[in-house]
């Protein structure tokens, strides 16, 4: 199975993390890697008119820039499978994401995150949050800046059980068939017993992990789920964080709210979001 994987980029060092992440996930994986760049025209300010004569050298600049991140990564690659590929458009990163899944069945869509600024950390910033919340085919593969590859061994799928497990958990199985990784299934809550709903879910979830090694782990309710997740993650040693974008979830919460630092849910791992199948 050829994987087909999109890796947005403005060119930035957190872009090229993503990238290189990405590259060393599926070291061993045949994929074909679509580099895109939405190009705007930013900061006009009055002006009423701009000339050709000084929009098309900046285009053809970041045309430029995407053939050469493309070149670079064929360096960077270890297999012989990898094949690149560029898309380079005009409008909204959306735009090129939507796009890209449409024309070219995408996969995953690897993205790297700037981190926070400012007395309030917002984990994922605007351009992340956007996809997240639009994207309904595609994974979201979220990379933290400065993060740096390790081989996945542990990763971590928080749920709650109250929904049945549908087509998206194969998500979360192809991630783990990658490096033979296990998975620890996190549930959080102060009850301490599951209703007939959540046990009725949790042994369907284990049926569908039957070939693959699991760890089942009950924390009781804190606080803040951010924090719990946090502590779990640097208390596990976890390689990867995955969820499901249900509605009325708790990404749906976290990528809406700004998040003190201390208090906050600060990954220093890729995060992979999975979109629900409605």
């Amino acid at each position: 199975m050829r994987h087909q994987i999109l890796v947005p980029t403005d060119f930035s060092d957190n872009a090229w993390s993503a990238a290189l992440y990405a590259l060393k996930l599926y070291a061993n994986t045949p994929c074909t890697f679509y580099f895109s760049h939405a190009w705007t025209f930013l900061n006009s300010g009055s002006r009423g008119h701009i000339s050709s004569s000084y929009i098309e050298p900046l285009i053809e600049n970041a045309k430029e820039q995407l053939e050469a991140l493309k070149d670079r990564a064929k360096l960077e690659s270890t297999n012989s499978d990898h094949q690149f590929e560029t898309i380079f458009s005009y409008g909204s990163l959306m735009d090129s994401v939507e796009f890209a899944n449409k024309e070219h069945n995408i996969d995953l869509v690897v993205m790297g995150t700037k981190g926070a600024t400012g007395a309030k950390k917002i984990f994922l910033g605007s351009n992340a949050v956007t996809v997240i919340n639009k994207v309904r085919r595609a994974p979201v593969l979220l990379v933290p800046k400065k993060s740096k590859f390790e081989t996945p061994k542990k990763i971590l799928f928080p749920n709650a059980f109250s929904r049945f497990f549908g087509e998206e958990i194969k998500r979360v199985k192809q991630l783990a068939q990658l490096h033979g990784s296990s998975i620890d299934i996190l549930h959080i809550n102060k009850k301490d017993t599951l209703s007939d709903l959540q046990n009725s879910n949790l042994e369907s979830l284990k049926a569908e992990l039957a070939d693959f090694e699991f760890n089942f782990n009950w924390l009781p309710d804190y606080n803040s789920k951010a924090i719990a997740i946090t502590d779990f993650i640097k208390d596990n040693d976890i390689n990867i964080l995955t969820m499901i974008n249900y509605e009325h979830s708790f990404i749906e919460n976290l990528v809406k709210e700004p998040i003190i630092k201390k208090l906050g849910f600060h990954s220093k791992i890729p995060f992979m979001v999975i979109p629900r199948i409605d």
